[in-house]
Formats: C-alpha cells, structure tokens, sequence
C-alpha cells in the first residue's frame, strides 16, 4: 500500500508522545558515529513554539539531538514570550534584560532534565540578537547554554561582532558555531578564528555551496576542530533556491561520509527550508527526508542505503517498539 506524505506524517503523529517514550526505546539518531541532529523549532515552522511540543515532535521524528533556539527554554523559564517574539530587535533585548537575569537557571536545569529523560539532548543553543546584549545579558546567554548542556552556542555571523562575543565564548571556554549565509565566505570565519579560541563555525553546506560555488568539504577538513556543526540542507550553485534533497549541487553524501571516516563531533543538523510541495506538511517532509529517494541522500552517505532503526521509523513505524536500542543515561 502507497502512501502519501500527508498521510506518513499523520502516521507519525497518531501516537502521543508519552506513548512513545514509554513504549520505544528512547530516539537514536546517530549513524555510524555521526548524529544527525534538526534544527529545533525553527525547522518546524514557528521558533515560539513551547518547549513541550517541540519535544514531542522530536521524538516522534526519532531525533535525538538538536540545536535549540533559546526562545522555547527562556519561555518555560517565564520570561515573556511577546519580547521573545522580537528578540532580534535592540530595544527588545534591553526589554529582555531584566527578565532574563531575574529567571531562574533551576527551571533550565530541570527541561534540561525533561528532555534528557525523553531521550533528545540539546547539543547547540541557538541565542537571537547576541551582538545587541550588554555584558551581564551575554553572561547569562552562556550560562543558559551551560545549563541546558550544549556544548556551543550557535549565532549569526557579524564582522563587527565576533571579537566580542569571543571574548565571552574565551572566558567560559564554550565554543560558539557562527551560521554563514550564502554571502559568507571562508575568510570571513578565518577572521573570527584569529579573534577567540572559542570561535567557531556553523557551516551551512546548502549556503555554503550556493554562495561560494564550490564544495565546503575543503574547508571543512582544514578547520574541522574550529566547526560546531553543519546545517544540512541542498541547494544550488548561483545562490539557486533550496530544494529537496538530491535536486541542488550541494555534496550532502560526501559532507557526511567524511564526518563518519573522520569521526570528528560535528552535528549534521537538518535544517528545513525548502518550499512545503502540494499536499504535504512539515512533519512529513522531514519524515521523508530519511524514507524516500531524495532522503536516502543521508542514509546511503552513512550506511550504504542498508535499514537504520532510526530512517525506518521516521517514515512509517512510529508505534512499533525499537527493540534494538538501548536508554541512554542522563547527564550530571
């Protein structure tokens, strides 16, 4: 029996989270040594979304790492969410100032805590509108990605910015992944690396390819140790349009087969863009992008297009136990 993604997604979403957790294993999205992480909630459309459902759409897409935008956590913390909505904007960030130093790192903790349980850690905290934040604010942003367990805190990149964000990154020894855009070029992150110890890159390897017109895998061996993680996604040459995987000119496969060679901790984050076609949603291209000919991209770039607990269950058999995997433990 055919199905259509519309149809996939809803099959992936019929079981509550809850269920899933009690009766799956807990998600695994690492293969052959390279986790496959999602940009979360931003690839899901609204980067308001609260925390609790961004969850349980992760799980039910089997996912087990993210990069979180800081929105969804700084919510559940209390801090409100209309000047969360514009985070980006100066005089929203000074807004922001005093309740963000006034929350409390205990309700972080225990999210951190929540989601660890459920299965998903939260390797990259994504924070809006860093270059506007004063000192105490910028303090408490790392303190934050400490809190939630991120090993990075992911931003834009701004050449007028990085020295001083590299100097918090250098005094809480935390690496921060700045994003590039299709105008980024290496040199603009050779920069930011001379700047801080701690600065770092996220390469986007659809941006990457579509700006430079040429393949990140160069640069990304040459810095692998400066990178954070890499947003996977395809688009083309020209600065061409996103596109569905394995329709652009960006080496998806090739990215990732060198992450697993290499071994290198570098998340290859999924980050969703390109346009929703007819009759699908969100839920079910994501879903597709590990059970269709496009997604097998990713699988035959890892384990040679043989089944994974994870790309199978993305698509179709949600609610069938993981017998094969094993809960892992919670960190400190």
């Amino acid at each position: 029996m055919l199905y259509t993604r519309r149809e996939l997604g809803k099959m992936a979403l019929a079981v509550p989270a809850a269920s899933l957790i009690r009766f799956q294993a807990k998600p695994d999205s690492k293969i052959n040594g390279v986790q496959i992480g999602l940009n979360v909630p931003y690839s899901f459309g609204n980067n308001l979304m609260p925390a609790d459902e961004t969850l349980r759409d992760c799980v039910q897409l089997g996912v087990s790492a993210v990069e979180l935008r800081s929105q969804p956590v700084e919510a559940f913390m209390g801090v409100p969410t209309e000047l969360l909505r514009r985070a980006s904007q100066k005089a929203d960030v000074d807004a922001l100032r005093q309740p963000r130093l006034s929350a409390s790192m205990d309700k972080a903790k225990a999210l951190r805590n929540h989601w660890e349980d459920a299965g998903v850690r939260i390797e990259i905290l994504k924070l809006d509108g860093i270059y506007n934040m004063t000192d105490d604010v910028l303090d408490y942003g790392f303190t934050l990605a400490k809190t939630v367990g991120a090993r990075a805190i992911s931003c834009e990149i701004s050449a007028d910015g990085t020295k001083r964000v590299g100097e918090f990154a250098d005094k809480h020894k935390l690496m921060v992944g700045y994003h590039g855009h299709a105008e980024t070029a290496p040199e603009h992150w050779e920069a930011a690396f001379k700047q801080a110890k701690y600065n770092g890159a996220n390469v986007d390897i659809g941006h990457f390819v579509a700006g430079n017109n040429t393949s990140p895998l160069p640069f990304i061996t040459e810095y692998h140790d400066r990178i954070t993680h890499v947003h996977v996604k395809d688009r083309k040459k020209n600065k061409g349009p996103n596109v569905p995987f394995g329709e652009g000119d960006t080496p998806i496969k090739e990215v990732l087969q060198l992450l697993r060679d290499k071994k290198w901790n570098i998340q290859a984050t999924i980050e969703f863009e390109y346009p929703i076609p007819a009759g699908s949603d969100r839920m079910a291209e994501i879903a597709q992008l590990h059970s269709d000919e496009r997604g097998k991209t990713l699988d035959r770039g890892l384990i040679g297009g043989s089944a994974h607990a994870w790309s199978h269950s993305l698509s179709i058999l949600p609610i069938v136990p993981n017998q094969g995997q094993a809960a892992r433990p919670r960190s400190a």
